[in-house]
């Protein structure tokens, strides 16, 4: 950033020839090295809350498909009560269909505890050790 060049922000001209020497080279390096850091800092929010408002729209988007999914799905249900009222008193289709339902609930609930006492959850012995 020392060329003379007005097409480039903060750049700067050589002042002195003494500049050029190690020492001003360094001068210049641990002014630069800081404002490069809060710089990249900055970058890294702007990509991290890019990507979080990314994340909170998929979050709806999934939110939202599975509140319309439910609402069929309990439409389903009610038309299976409706088509056995047909053939039976309406409660008794009702207790049939909540029934299935809850068993099938409970068979998915179950399925689901087993899968997670199946998972050791053990750390790595080498994890937080810093060598």
């Amino acid at each position: 950033m020392n060329r003379d060049d007005s097409e480039l922000p903060g750049s700067r001209p050589l002042t002195q020839p003494e500049d050029a020497s190690v020492v001003g080279l360094l001068r210049q390096l641990s002014r630069e090295v800081p404002a490069l850091f809060s710089k990249e800092i900055a970058l890294a929010k702007v990509e991290l809350q890019s990507s979080l408002n990314t994340l909170k729209a998929g979050i709806a988007a999934v939110a939202g498909g599975a509140i319309v999914l439910l609402a069929g799905f309990i439409i389903l249900l009610m038309s299976a009560v409706y088509g056995l009222s047909l053939f039976m008193a309406p409660w008794l289709a009702a207790l049939i269909v909540g029934v299935v339902v809850m068993i099938i609930g409970y068979a998915m609930l179950q399925t689901g505890k087993k899968t997670i006492r199946a998972v050791p959850l053990q750390t790595r012995p080498d994890a937080g050790r810093f060598e």
